[in-house]
């Protein structure tokens, strides 16, 4: 089975999404990311026990902070699913990569481009 996402989503592992960290997912928008999509095991069968939970917090607590400096938290999206829902993967990926279609560019990448 052949699946397509948009080819502008880099896909960064992780043992755990429970290991990603809000400075990572800042630190992706200040690089110059359009947006951050978190896609973890399904709540509840963590191999690590909590890690998507804290993953999930991690992420409404970088929407907030998203929103509160103006670049939106709608940037920021996280995801359950199992490994073997592909076809569900490919179409979170559409999913996310059209609402940052819509949003449009980093405020930070555009202002880092008037700059120069």
């Amino acid at each position: 089975m052949r699946l397509t996402y948009p080819t502008s989503i880099k896909i960064v592992r992780v043992p755990c999404t429970g290991k990603v960290d809000i400075i990572h997912m800042l630190r992706a928008f200040e690089k110059g990311a359009d947006g951050v999509c978190v896609i973890g095991c399904m709540e509840g069968d963590c191999h690590f026990k909590s890690g998507n939970f804290r993953a999930r917090k991690r992420v409404e607590q970088v929407q907030k902070i998203l929103t509160t400096v103006g670049i939106g938290g709608d940037r920021v999206k996280m995801y359950n699913l199992s490994s073997g829902e592909g076809p569900t993967f490919a179409r979170y990926a559409n999913e996310i990569h059209e609402i940052i279609m819509e949003l449009g560019p980093n405020p930070i990448k555009l202002k880092k481009k008037q700059a120069a």
